[in-house]
């Protein structure tokens, strides 16, 4: 294809292929934990990072790394002051990173241009270092994923029957966190700061309602998250429009096309079983 020609798109499909493998999977935890707002809580405090490394000088994805990082820390150490709230956690970080970003860069009145490529993402326009974060954060969440796996389906359902089994929650769920924050922010320069939850929620949304186990599910959100990043960067290049809302846009056709799909067949198979049930026997016939 033409587009491979270029260095940006191959950085750009290599960056988006790795993302959404690894936030795909990380949207089937989420959902089952439910905290799918958490995507969206820590790409806001990941942009106040980026914010603060634009004011001092300093890398701004590193800085989005660490605050992300930071951030997720923050949500554990909140959720336990609020158990019987937990949800709140998210809140709260959620309106602390807002805040930090609007009021950083309304103090450096150059930022405002350079931040719609975070807040609304630009794959095509990711550098060697950034896919090199991006790798490395796709390399933490597969080994923590691959290790933990076991743990992390028992704490998806029930943390105390977990806790009881012996897991250790509270540090299996700190790391979780964590590489939930890392992968946020590797997220961020493929779809931004406001399209993030996209990509780790909308594949995982799908893959539940469709698979039959917990690793189908993994794996069918994988393949949707791969596909529908590779469509919406395709049809990006061909349509010449933003590629985080056009990668955004498909996987939301995905899920509602897909979800449609379930309801037809389901809708044809209760036809087909009303109408066996009808149907008279050969029994029923010679009785008669």
């Amino acid at each position: 294809m033409e587009m491979l020609h270029y260095d940006f798109m191959q950085r750009a499909f290599c960056a988006g292929g790795i993302i959404a493998l690894m936030a795909s999977a990380l949207g089937v935890y989420l959902l089952l934990r439910r905290q799918a707002l958490m995507a969206d809580m820590l790409s806001h405090v990941s942009l106040a990072g980026v914010a603060a490394g634009a004011c001092l000088g300093f890398n701004p994805t590193i800085a989005g790394f660490i605050a992300a990082v930071i951030g997720a820390i923050a949500v554990e150490v909140v959720r336990r002051a609020y158990k019987t709230y937990s949800e709140l956690s998210v809140a709260i970080i959620m309106v602390g990173g807002l805040s930090v970003a609007m009021i950083l860069m309304s103090l450096n009145k150059t930022m405002n241009k350079s931040f719609s490529s975070y807040l609304f993402g630009s794959v095509v326009a990711v550098t060697r270092t950034e896919l090199i974060y991006m790798s490395a954060a796709a390399i933490v969440g597969t080994v923590f994923f691959l290790f933990l796996r076991r743990p992390l389906y028992l704490m998806a359902f029930d943390e105390e029957s977990a806790k009881t089994s012996g897991v250790p929650v509270q540090w299996i769920s700190l790391g979780f966190s964590i590489v939930t924050g890392m992968i946020v922010a590797a997220s961020m320069p493929i779809v931004g700061v406001l399209l993030v939850s996209s990509l780790i929620i909308l594949p995982a949304a799908l893959s539940i309602r469709i698979a039959t186990s917990f690793t189908s599910a993994i794996l069918a959100a994988m393949g949707i998250g791969l596909i529908g990043t590779g469509t919406g960067l395709t049809a990006s290049y061909e349509l010449n429009t933003p590629p985080g809302g056009t990668i955004a846009l498909v996987l939301l056709l995905f899920l509602v096309s897909g979800l449609s799909l379930k309801k037809m067949f389901v809708w044809i198979g209760s036809k087909r079983a009303s109408k066996a049930k009808a149907k008279p026997t050969n029994m029923e016939v010679a009785n008669t």
